[in-house]
């Protein structure tokens, strides 16, 4: 197969530039919006101690040398989460980041080893402002570019419609048939069997090795995901405590949290919490957390000590990540995440499949 051209090829250039003109503008719009809200950019350190205790996230490792020899392993972070609530705990009230960001395992139309991540967050306020925020960004990118409606893949959205408010246990069972809270405790851990079951009724691949959060993301992936954002936006809410390790619970059901996801199209777009700030609660989830990475994939990654110190004093907080190369993409109408990166990473591996795919 012939290898493709490099984002350097002129001709290949010609083609992703209008794209990347668009992200440009995109850029100012989302920038004037949160500063006309008053937000502060701030920027943040992409080597940390800790790049995020998800289990299935997938960091790049580096050694930090010391003038003497001595070396210490450090991670480029997966976020700029831990950074920005040690901000928040500093006394910052309303701030945002457009920060450069590192997963590996990631690569696809609309995945990338490198991509930006827009985050904001608002002390103070509960995590449903962070709803109204995130369907003035889509209305800001979509001006920005006079889109009149942003689309992927045959499916399309109206990018300045009311978005839909869905919880996630509403979209189980309107999607799936699935009744997700009879599989939970009363805590929000979840029940492996229950939702098995319910999955296999339903037509979803249950493997023997699959645990509670496996399952879910099956029939998330095959039966909801495609049903969401599709005319007007989704915000897809109230996830299960156990799918929410940075959330804090819900007041009227510990069994789910503060934790929302918006889409368009069927995309993900985003992904927003009201914070939680117990930092006994925190370790205990994190712990969870790199106990499934163990088990999974047979490492862990550390604690971020200082980031756990800072939760004590951080206040109560709304937060929001939102993937901002796959805003471009819908927002210009891109094929793929590369279309609207200036230089992407290369790959080693498939890139010629990858491109004719």
């Amino acid at each position: 197969m012939q290898a493709a051209s490099p984002f350097w090829d002129p001709g290949r250039h010609a083609d992703r530039r209008p794209f990347l003109v668009g992200r440009g503008a995109v850029t100012d719009a989302v920038r004037a919006h949160l500063r006309a809200e008053g937000f502060l950019e701030v920027e943040t350190a992409c080597l940390q101690v800790s790049p995020g205790n998800e289990a299935h996230l997938h960091a790049f490792r580096t050694p930090l040398a010391a003038a003497d020899g001595r070396t210490r392993e450090m991670y480029l972070h997966t976020s700029p989460e831990f950074a920005c609530k040690k901000l928040l705990a500093a006394g910052e009230t309303r701030i945002f980041t457009l920060a450069r960001v590192f997963r590996n395992r990631e690569r696809g139309p609309l995945h990338h080893p490198e991509f930006t991540m827009l985050e904001w967050y608002r002390a103070g306020a509960p995590w449903e402002a962070l709803w109204a925020d995130c369907a003035a960004l889509l209305a800001a990118a979509a001006d920005a570019v006079g889109a009149r409606a942003f689309s992927w893949r045959g499916a399309t959205c109206d990018p300045r419609a009311e978005p839909e408010i869905l919880t996630l246990a509403q979209a189980f069972a309107r999607h799936a048939g699935i009744d997700l809270l009879a599989t939970l405790d009363a805590r929000g851990a979840g029940d492996r069997e229950a939702l098995a079951a319910q999955a296999r009724a339903a037509g979803i691949r249950v493997a023997a090795d699959d645990g509670w959060s496996d399952v879910f993301s099956k029939v998330l992936v095959a039966r909801i995901e495609p049903h969401l954002g599709i005319g007007r936006p989704t915000i897809l809410c109230a996830y299960p405590a156990c799918e929410a390790a940075l959330a804090r619970a819900s007041a009227r059901d510990p069994r789910v949290s503060e934790r929302f996801e918006l889409y368009a199209c069927g995309v993900e777009l985003a992904n927003g919490f009201g914070e939680l700030t117990d930092p006994a609660e925190q370790r205990r989830r994190f712990g969870l957390e790199m106990d499934e990475k163990a088990r999974v994939w047979g490492e862990r990654y550390p604690l971020d000590e200082d980031f756990l110190a800072a939760l004590a004093r951080m206040p109560e907080a709304a937060g929001c990540a939102l993937g901002f190369d796959r805003l471009c993409v819908l927002a210009t109408g891109a094929r793929r995440i590369e279309d609207v990166l200036w230089a992407p990473v290369a790959d080693p591996f498939d890139d010629a499949e990858r491109e004719a795919s």
